[in-house]
């Protein structure tokens, strides 16, 4: 197995345990993380952004597979099934990852997933009718990164 391929693989079996300090460490301190809900993140941001899911997701369960990797690149797939607590509806995420590497730690994550499928089953109606619409897209990106930023505040994370 490549050495980053096995990094990822690191990546979420800590995911799966919840042990956000271990996914962290597979970050560069450069680190650059995007998906639909939070956009931008950098440096301590993403790891703390593990953080507060993995805190916040009490019944959280990750799998993962297809991983692959070579010397700049990889990419994997991997579900999050839990209870979305805005709502206290059931998701199942399906993810696709992608990343870049640089001294051998992941320099920049990305995730994608269909935006609409996952508010459909987190925001319910609301999701069903507004979900494809750049509004509410909008509207959980503001509200994921608020959460951030009151948690990092909270942890004494400091934001660069």
């Amino acid at each position: 197995m490549h050495p980053h391929a096995q990094l990822i693989t690191d990546f979420y079996s800590a995911f799966q345990r919840r042990d956000a300090q271990a996914m962290a460490a597979c970050y560069h301190p450069e680190v650059e993380f995007s998906d639909a809900a939070f956009v931008g993140l950098r440096r301590r941001e993403p790891g703390a952004m593990w953080l507060m899911l993995c805190e916040r997701g009490k019944d959280l369960e990750v799998t993962f597979r297809d991983v692959q990797a070579d010397d700049h690149r990889g990419r994997a797939h991997w579900d999050a099934n839990y209870t979305f607590s805005g709502t206290g509806r059931k998701v199942l995420n399906r993810i696709d990852a992608e990343f870049e590497f640089r001294d051998g730690k992941i320099v920049r994550h990305r995730d994608h997933f269909d935006f609409w499928t996952w508010s459909r089953q987190a925001l319910g109606p609301t999701g069903l009718v507004l979900g494809w619409t750049p509004l509410l897209k909008k509207k959980v990106q503001s509200k994921a990164r608020k959460s951030l930023d009151i948690f990092m505040r909270e942890r004494g994370i400091p934001q660069e």
